[in-house]
């Protein structure tokens, strides 16, 4: 299974190499599609979103923009995607942080015509709700339990979930996921760190002081993991404690290289940027759509399998 898929991912990035060649001949005057994320400004992890986009819209011949509220509001996301809407754009990418809070704005651009991919955040089932074309993305639930279950082999039986993005409940399926694969109930394991580096820091330092026993740490990304190495260390727990985290960064690939980290999961955040873009201008241009949605992850990273991930982290990885 995973071969067919590295098969057919090699075959649409493939099929956009191809089409770039001519696609000035049959491109549409004025293309472009915007995507919009839920991250604040200060969430770095998303600079691959934004080259993936980059990448794309370059390859593609068609204009492409990143929007997002800069305090990752969900209320202001709502309204950068009516406000994106309203331009007229050939094509929305956004992210399903809360269905609550955005599914009214998605379905509004969908009942003006526009086309509209899920990426990263949300559900294939969220997606098909909301009138969205698709979902390209990492099935959070299966990725916590895939963790979860790799955990329960290598010993562990309790953990404390760092979650900076307390609102974003599709991403604390990673947390239910990983407790499900151990065989635990998620109880009160799960934390709302905030994202304040200083304070993630500080309440890491605090769980584990009075919870002595805890046999892993687990993260959600880099917002979280990078405090969660600088309170381990100055425990004196980095490198003794089992810590696993989701996605990939700067300082979560030194981690990894240097045994504080026993593997990160990639959700290749890449290809939820860059496939989106594809798919839409070929089904602008020819009306060809991928007939299932897409997963981009997840893949475990281990120090055994660093030399692609570290060269390219924090821009393609």
């Amino acid at each position: 299974m995973k071969l067919f898929t590295k098969h057919l991912m090699g075959a649409v990035l493939g099929a956009a190499v191809a089409v770039t060649g001519f696609a000035t001949s049959v491109q549409a005057e004025g293309e472009k599609y915007i995507l919009v994320s839920h991250a604040p400004d200060s969430d770095s992890w998303w600079n691959t979103i934004k080259n993936g986009i980059a990448l794309a819209g370059e390859q593609m011949d068609v204009d492409v923009e990143y929007r997002n509220p800069p305090t990752g509001d969900l209320a202001d996301m709502a309204r950068i995607i009516e406000q994106a809407a309203a331009s007229g754009p050939n094509g929305i990418i956004t992210t399903l942080a809360d269905f609550d809070v955005l599914s009214g704005p998605i379905r509004n651009a969908v009942d003006q015509g526009i086309n509209v991919i899920i990426m990263n955040s949300g559900t294939p089932e969220q997606a098909r709700e909301v009138g969205a074309l698709m979902f390209v993305g990492q099935p959070e639930y299966d990725a916590g339990l895939a963790a979860g279950i790799r955990a329960k082999g290598d010993g562990i039986s309790s953990f404390v979930c760092v979650n900076h993005v307390i609102s974003n409940t599709v991403v604390a399926e990673r947390c239910r996921g990983f407790a499900d694969g151990l065989g635990v109930d998620l109880g009160s394991q799960m934390i709302d760190s905030g994202q304040d580096p200083s304070e993630i820091k500080n309440r890491v330092m605090a769980y584990l002081t009075a919870n002595p026993d805890t046999d892993a740490v687990l993260t959600l990304g880099p917002t979280s993991a990078d405090p969660t190495i600088l309170a381990l260390q100055e425990m004196g727990l980095a490198g003794d404690i089992y810590f696993g985290t989701f996605d990939l960064g700067t300082e979560i690939v030194k981690g990894i290289k240097e045994g504080i980290i026993q593997w990160g999961i990639d959700q290749q955040p890449f290809l939820q940027a860059y496939l989106p873009v594809v798919i839409l201008a070929n089904y602008d241009r020819y009306g060809v759509l991928p007939g299932n949605n897409i997963n981009s992850g997840p893949g475990f990273v281990t120090k055994d399998a660093l030399s692609k991930v570290e060269e390219f982290a924090g821009e393609y990885r």
